[in-house]
């Protein structure tokens, strides 16, 4: 297993419920894929570089997690496909296996 990280942002002004779907979505994908959350860092309101979406601000949660690379497409689709979620990244780590 490989270690990622995940950075994604939503709206700010999401009620806590949908926040909390989208969280335990990420992470029932990442144990389908028998994948292990290692760390979820919240990391708060932050403001955009850009207007996205009309939004100026977003909600940012960053999650260290251990994958197996074949798995990462799938999150990457769940990802996509979810509507509360605006952006997200997925990187590899290399300092940490």
């Amino acid at each position: 297993m490989k270690a990622y990280e995940l950075l994604f942002f939503v709206d700010p002004a999401l009620d806590p419920e949908t926040r909390l779907a989208v969280m335990k979505r990420i992470d029932n994908t990442i144990a389908e894929g028998n994948g292990k959350v290692d760390n979820v860092d919240e990391w708060g309101k932050r403001k955009l570089a850009y207007e996205i979406n009309k939004l100026t601000e977003g909600d940012y949660t960053l999650i260290n997690f251990h994958a197996d690379p074949t798995q990462i497409a799938e999150l990457d689709r769940v990802l996509r496909i979810t509507d509360a979620v605006v952006r997200h990244m997925i990187v590899r780590r290399d300092d940490q296996e």
